[in-house]
């Protein structure tokens, strides 16, 4: 998928939009600073850099020292954005992420970079489908995943603007804009981009994508499907939910990421304990293997065909 869609027409990598808006904002704020764990090329912030080498500070190697160190930034005035690979911010820095971040719930934003399964063939390592698991728990931060460059652009924006701790996680793997009219960045509500009444498929980030063409395939099959795109993971728009769950009476959720503990099951967890109806959950069961991204997504189900059939399996489970 990341292969084949970087050469397409209208494909655009998020990293370079989250990049673009951090310096327009860092030149509107000087309190805005960057914090890197040697991480200034694949966080996108070479021109950052030249922009405000004053404002960027890199630790090296050392992700619990940077988040130590944006938290004394946040607690002296300034609005860090802590740039590093997802996999190694949140796995390595996570005692920080708990105590120096949340715990403290200091003003600092946290960009997990090419997540999911971007890095591919480096392997379990680096893949990062745990961070949903590990930092949902975490009340105070709120997580969100943007679907597309429009829509990371505008949480870079909220992100500097909202006092307090922010997990903002990004792909590597370039994706196309949503085409949808008007649209409006409101953190911790869904966003509709297929109305539908038979099933209601929730993804986020680079699932959303699949799960929109998803329901242009189901619709020739005759089954309406309604796309949420679940944006914002923590906190989980709940009324959407609800929504989903009285009108069409089944769920597939898709993400990628585990199944355990990110956005399939906040949506079990509340469906089961509100308004129980089938569902679907559609992501990596756990360690999964070395391999590209177009061969992990293929493997996994993470297709449309592999969505039409959850979407069927989900329908087939309703209630009489």
């Amino acid at each position: 998928m990341a292969a084949a869609a970087a050469k397409q027409e209208g494909y655009f990598d998020c990293r370079d939009a989250w990049a673009q808006t951090l310096e327009s904002l860092a030149e509107q704020d000087p309190r805005i600073v960057a914090v890197v764990n040697d991480s200034v090329g694949s966080s996108k912030l070479g021109g950052f850099q030249k922009k405000f080498p004053e404002r960027l500070i890199n630790v090296g190697i050392a992700e619990q020292n940077m988040v130590g160190v944006s938290a004394g930034l946040a607690n002296g005035g300034r609005i860090p954005f802590v740039s590093a690979a997802s996999c190694f911010l949140t796995g390595r820095a996570l005692e920080q992420i708990k105590a120096d971040i949340a715990y403290a719930n200091f003003n600092v934003k946290l960009i997990g970079q090419s997540s999911g399964v971007a890095y591919g063939e480096l392997g379990p390592t680096h893949h990062s489908i745990e961070d949903f698991a590990w930092l949902r728990p975490l009340d105070a931060i709120t997580v969100v995943v943007p679907a597309d460059p429009w829509e990371t652009a505008e949480a870079v924006k909220w992100a500097a603007s909202h006092e307090g701790p922010v997990y903002l996680r990004l792909s590597r793997m370039p994706v196309p804009n949503l085409e949808i009219a008007n649209r409006k960045f409101r953190p911790g509500r869904a966003e509709l981009v297929h109305q539908g009444g038979d099933v209601t498929l929730i993804a986020c980030g680079t699932m959303v994508h699949l799960a929109a063409k998803a329901a242009i395939a189901l619709a020739a099959d005759g089954i309406s499907a309604r796309v949420l795109n679940m944006a914002t993971l923590n906190p989980l728009d709940e009324a959407a939910v609800a929504a989903a769950a009285r009108e069409t009476g089944a769920i597939v959720t898709i993400e990628e990421a585990g199944i355990r503990g990110g956005l399939g099951g906040a949506v079990a967890e509340f469906t089961a304990g509100n308004l129980p109806v089938p569902v679907e959950r559609m992501g990596f069961p756990g360690f999964v293997p070395t391999g590209s991204v177009e061969w992990l997504f293929e493997h996994f189900g993470l297709t449309v065909p592999g969505i039409m059939k959850a979407a069927n399996t989900a329908i087939g489970r309703k209630r009489p």
